[in-house]
């Protein structure tokens, strides 16, 4: 069997990054599985990319122009939205002519246009969708957040600001969406989250296809547990200090909570203050400066990297992950920090309380609450049992998100796609 899996990016953005995993466990389970990528970084063999980087350019751009003239040139939301106006042809490659089954992941940014999906499906050839957002089920957005337009066709869409109407662009392109699915035979929408699931089902956009849920995959001999005071030397932080880790490819985006996570270190230190002295904070990725000064703890900054080897010893150095993400599926870094035994906190959105069983291997703070937050990092950084709490996340890993268990559900999803085919 042969399996092109489609993303935009190659290793940048949790989609592309749970995208190569997956290739690479197909390939472990004897499945002929490549990667083709708008934007390539890597010499890996089981990856291609599409050819003119400047019309992949131009295309990005048109579409974000397209945008940009619907909602007033507010540059706010600019990226909280794809319309999927532009993009390539993938089907005249010859990876696209070859592969037995197309896999779509996260396709927008000018790769995957609406017209080249009607493409893809005319070719006739089974389609898999999983869903890293809520992109394939509303109009133009990733994340609907509050809004339940999705489910009755869109329209008033929040992120258009006042340029927002029942006929906007959102409406209009849920309009089209719903034209093009309604041409595909086969194509089958996988949620990485139960929570993405039920939002799936509820849109009118996915009705008639089947929606299943399969997680995102993860090497759990790679992501383990190690030594901590050899992370820590290694890395250069503290060996007296109890260290919160808070991580993002940037961790100015508002998105991820940065505001939340200095709220909730501030009241830790009014509440607990005698504990205070215990506590650093260790910054992974880009955008640090925005830390600085405002935490009310010793602050150690990391750059963020894709090297996996690298992410494992930065999370097994540290007590505890803390993610006060304001939208969330199913985040790769509380999996990958739950495999090294490191505990997770997190607000109850999207995909995390799947994740994480609160007071079992992790804590689930009430969404948007910073003394919640706080709450969680004093339970979880002092208390006699965190041994337990660290065995009892690598066993959710290991037994939920292990590669070669996601690699056979979505090789049975495969073969029932080939199987509905040949019948037709």
């Amino acid at each position: 069997m042969k399996v092109l899996v489609v993303n935009t990016f190659e290793d940048r953005g949790g989609a592309a990054v749970a995208a190569g995993r997956l290739v690479h466990a197909l390939n472990l389970a004897g499945v002929e599985a490549k990667m083709l990528v708008r934007d390539r970084t890597t010499p890996s063999p089981h990856v291609t990319s599409v050819r003119d980087s400047w019309v992949n350019v131009a295309k990005f751009v048109g579409e974000r122009l397209g945008i940009a003239a619907a909602n007033g040139f507010n540059r706010r939301d600019l990226f909280a939205v794809s319309t999927g106006s532009t993009g390539i042809d993938i089907t005249a490659l010859p990876e696209f002519d070859e592969a037995d089954v197309i896999h779509l992941h996260w396709v927008n940014q000018g790769f995957v246009s609406l017209a080249g999906l009607s493409r893809i499906i005319a070719s006739g050839k089974p389609i898999v969708w999983t869903m890293h957002d809520m992109w394939p089920c509303t109009g133009i957005c990733h994340h609907a957040r509050e809004c339940e337009a999705y489910r009755d066709g869109c329209g008033c869409c929040p992120f258009l600001g006042r340029w927002g109407h029942h006929g906007d662009l959102s409406a209009r392109v849920f309009r089209r969406k719903e034209r093009t699915y309604e041409r595909a035979g086969r194509l089958t929408f996988v949620a990485c989250s139960e929570w993405l699931h039920r939002r799936a089902e509820a849109s009118p956009l996915l009705q008639g296809h089947p929606v299943v849920t399969i997680p995102n995959p993860i090497d759990t001999t790679l992501f383990a547990p190690r030594d901590k005071a050899a992370a820590r030397r290694a890395l250069g932080l503290p060996g007296d200090k109890r260290l919160v880790l808070f991580g993002s490819v940037r961790l100015d985006d508002k998105r991820k909570g940065i505001d939340y996570l200095i709220e909730a270190c501030r009241i830790f230190v009014t509440k607990y203050p005698e504990k205070a002295g215990h506590v650093a904070v260790v910054a992974l990725g880009g955008g640090s400066d925005a830390l600085r000064g405002r935490l009310p703890f010793d602050l150690h900054t990391l750059d963020y990297t894709s090297d996996a080897r690298r992410m494992a010893e930065v999370y097994n150095a540290a007590d505890t992950f803390v993610t006060p993400s304001l939208e969330e599926n199913l985040p790769n870094m509380v999996m990958e920090s739950m495999a090294c035994g490191t505990p997770c906190i997190g607000f109850d959105v999207g995909g995390i309380p799947e994740m994480i069983d609160h007071l079992h291997n992790g804590y689930v703070a009430g969404y948007k609450s910073a003394a919640d937050i706080a709450k969680g990092i004093k339970w979880m950084l002092f208390q006699d049992s965190l041994d337990e709490l660290s065995q009892a996340a690598v066993r959710k890993v290991r037994e939920c998100y292990d590669q070669m268990t996601v690699a056979r559900r979505y090789i049975d999803i495969y073969e029932k796609s080939l199987s509905t085919a040949s019948h037709q």
